[in-house]
């Protein structure tokens, strides 16, 4: 089945906004709540939501083999269900409805009105219920860094990382959409010099930029996915900031790793923005030293050029922006990702997510926490309104944005922005 959507001519006769994270060419998915509280699962072009249950009611699917209730959902776990080649035809779909030489739908008024909505009409909810959730530690800018300040600088890498993606499997009971504030969390650290925990908030709350993937349902119990097979089986991408405690991951996280220090909140924006809108954007994954084991040796290019930024907003100022990466500097592709992930035999299910992990780049101004930019506390972040930052501080907005843009069109994700809150009382 061919994708017709990313043709860089096509145009809508919705209006797109110049620099518009969201052309005809992009028809991401999501879930949203219209103003007469129904949700829906819905698309986007320009500043315009597309409700696709009332698009399907209406007639406008017809011939593609889709359940009557398919969009009447409040998640997509089943439209993911139904996989590559139904997410194709329905997004191909759209965007001949909305192209702008067919008129069908634009110049019947009464569809219009029941179908579009403006984004400032509508709330955007979590995508997809996410069944499991694993975040994975595949940057080796980041893991350098990290190693360099808590390790020996001469050996930041620990032996196993450069022949697997490193991983750890968390919750995703507290992953939320984007708009939605947290709290400071509380938990145990070991203050410096003492001889004994305390219990309070964490005084090192920080973000972490990354992206996340979402999975379909992919094989049965004890069924490796091969590398080479792996995108078959990836929904979309989104914007994803796995919040962190650092002091409190510092004290826990031996033996067995993070925990309260990670499971607090992690964010991700509401837009899923599939790999057939990241199509043009493919790029050489970084030479990887030693050759990988042959299960993870991949052919082609499986990363994805997608400029990243990450902004702070203290309440009552303008955001400053702290960091600009990319997701092409990523050492472990997702293609070897869930590769690994199933190499064992572990099942993979439509709505499951795998977050990339910090995406930092090879300057200082590339780094994706708090953590390497202050370098463990001792640098301080200055902000454009003067004020000095080492970590994340109450009611600061952390905004990450993320696009890719070529010389035809640009490709973006909007973004996952939160607010945080001090400790919950």
């Amino acid at each position: 089945m061919p994708d017709t959507t990313n043709n860089p001519n096509r145009k809508s006769w919705l209006d797109v906004p110049a620099n518009s994270d969201f052309p005809i060419q992009n028809i991401p998915f999501g879930v949203f709540l219209t103003p007469d509280d129904i949700i829906t699962i819905g698309s986007r072009i320009g500043n315009h939501a597309i409700d696709l249950g009332a698009l399907h009611q209406l007639g406008y699917f017809d011939e593609i083999p889709l359940t009557d209730d398919i969009f009447l959902q409040d998640t997509l776990n089943d439209f993911i269900s139904d996989g590559k080649k139904t997410w194709r035809l329905v997004r191909n779909r759209i965007g001949d409805i909305f192209d702008i030489d067919n008129p069908v739908l634009r110049d019947n008024k009464v569809h219009k009105d029941i179908i579009i909505f403006r984004m400032d009409e509508i709330e955007m909810q979590l995508p997809v219920q996410i069944g499991d959730y694993t975040d994975f530690y595949s940057s080796k800018e980041h893991a350098t860094n990290v190693g360099m300040m808590f390790r020996d600088p001469e050996n930041a890498l620990l032996p196993n990382w450069k022949h697997l993606p490193v991983a750890y499997h968390g919750r995703s009971s507290s992953i939320i959409p984007s708009g939605i504030p947290i709290h400071r969390p509380q938990g145990q650290t070991m203050p410096p010099g003492a001889d004994k925990p305390v219990f309070g908030p964490s005084k090192r709350v920080d973000f972490e930029l990354e992206m996340a993937f979402i999975t379909t349902d992919a094989n049965n119990l004890g069924e490796p996915i091969p590398v080479n097979e792996a995108e078959d089986y990836i929904f979309g991408v989104v914007l994803f900031n796995d919040w962190s405690a650092r002091d409190i991951q510092k004290w826990e996280y031996l033996p067995l790793g993070p925990f309260l220090a990670k499971n607090f909140a992690s964010s991700i924006s509401p837009w899923i923005v599939t790999l057939d809108a990241l199509e043009p954007f493919r790029t050489d994954t970084p030479e990887q030293d030693p050759a990988p084991l042959e299960y993870l040796q991949f052919s082609g290019k499986k990363s994805y050029d997608i400029e990243l930024e990450v902004a702070l907003q203290p309440e009552g100022a303008k955001e400053t922006t702290v960091s600009k990466s990319n997701f092409k500097y990523m050492y472990w592709n997702m293609s070897q990702q869930l590769a690994h992930h199933t190499v064992n035999g572990c099942p993979v299910n439509s709505g499951d997510m795998m977050g990339s992990g910090t995406i930092s780049g090879p300057t200082p101004d590339s780094y994706g926490s708090m953590l390497e930019l202050s370098w463990g506390g001792k640098n301080k972040v200055v902000l454009d309104d003067g004020t000095e930052r080492t970590f994340i501080e109450d009611g600061d907005t952390v905004i990450i944005k993320g696009y890719c843009q070529n010389e035809h069109v640009r490709i973006g994700f909007g973004e996952v922005s939160t607010k945080l809150l001090p400790p919950f009382e």
